[in-house]
């Protein structure tokens, strides 16, 4: 009796724990896929918080010139929304005309590659299995109907929604960079208020030092796409590139997320180059080639180390990690999170540490 009666409890025991961690998983699961759609406005609002702290230094810098907060952030925001909207203004139109030109070189550029000596080469080994005159009439053919470039693109509605959800995300996070300024100073007082207060203080220094890190980090950023647009408004024009300098903004604006933006702006380029001649978008390409190797190993490392104090080996790791596991969103937040861990270790586990 007393055998049956303590394995019963048992079973039950047993039952519960297993009970309790199947809704465990579950829980996990629903969360898990509860972030998976919500992944898009989550990169959404990390990109309006880094714009709002990027926003701060500005406004302090005005406040300190006897400008009230509210003017300050004001003047702030109307110059960013009248920045954006001129150079949406400048890049739209220039932007579909260089896609229209390079639409339609794309026939004359594939009849110049099949009729390149490398080409002959293949069709004299290949002598009876391959007909270059053939193969060139079907691939300018086909790239000479503006439909079949539609669909390969994944068609109309595809390009459109692609197109609108640009648009309807740009003025999302414009709309969100707002309310965060606004009420930055709310937000980590809020934040503040729920630390206990003998410990206030402290989280209250590291998270100003976070704050400012971050700050400073979208300075570096900022140095880093300037000397991108700059050197790549020299070489695209050296080299008779088509609209350079609006190249160079794409360039610009590409730099803003470590190596994911500068490979992506770096292929627009190299593709939009291709309307005036494939030596220039082979020039091209070599220049961004060598370019992102010195950017992501030289540049980005000494710049971050001064900005934000991370040791450059941690910053093109942290930048590598962050891209890989989180796309834009990872490799745009890799840097200001290592410099985040770097000042927690420095200011809270080491003073922990000495007191042992």
């Amino acid at each position: 009796m007393d055998t049956a009666a303590g394995a019963r409890p048992r079973r039950i025991q047993a039952f519960r724990l297993g009970l309790a961690g199947a809704l465990g998983v579950g829980v996990g699961l629903v969360i898990w896929a509860a972030v998976s759609s919500l992944a898009t406005l989550i990169i959404y609002v990390g990109l309006a918080l880094f714009a709002a702290l990027g926003l701060d230094p500005v406004i302090r810098w005005l406040e300190s010139r006897k400008l009230p907060r509210p003017a300050a952030v004001t003047v702030a925001i109307v110059v960013l929304g009248l920045i954006t909207a001129g150079l949406l203004y400048w890049i739209i139109p220039l932007f579909i005309r260089e896609v229209r030109d390079l639409i339609a070189s794309l026939p004359l550029f594939a009849e110049q590659v099949l009729r390149s000596d490398w080409v002959d080469n293949v069709e004299r080994i290949l002598s009876g299995y391959l007909d270059v005159d053939q193969l060139a009439g079907e691939v300018t053919g086909f790239l000479s109907n503006p439909a079949n470039l539609i669909a390969l693109g994944g068609g109309i509605l595809a390009v459109g929604a692609g197109l609108a959800g640009g648009i309807s995300g740009a003025i999302l996070v414009f709309i969100l960079t707002v309310y965060f300024v606004v009420s930055l100073g709310r937000m980590k007082k809020l934040a503040y208020d729920l630390v206990p207060a003998s410990r206030r203080p402290a989280f209250i220094e590291v998270s100003e030092d976070i704050a400012h890190a971050i700050s400073r980090y979208l300075v570096g950023e900022f140095g880093l796409s300037f000397i991108n647009g700059v050197l790549s408004a020299v070489f695209l024009t050296m080299i008779q590139a088509p609209s350079p300098l609006l190249l160079a903004t794409v360039a610009f604006l590409g730099s803003f997320v470590p190596m994911v933006g500068t490979i992506v702006s770096s292929t627009i380029i190299t593709l939009v180059c291709l309307a005036g001649s494939p030596q220039t978008a082979l020039a091209a390409g070599i220049y961004y080639l060598v370019y992102m190797q010195v950017e992501a190993y030289i540049l980005t490392p000494r710049i971050m180390d001064k900005a934000v104090e991370v040791p450059g080996a941690l910053v093109v790791i942290a930048v590598v990690a962050g891209g890989t596991l989180g796309g834009v969103l990872g490799a745009l937040v890799a840097v200001p999170l290592a410099a985040s861990a770097v000042i927690i270790v420095r200011k809270v586990v080491i003073p922990r540490q000495n007191l042992h």
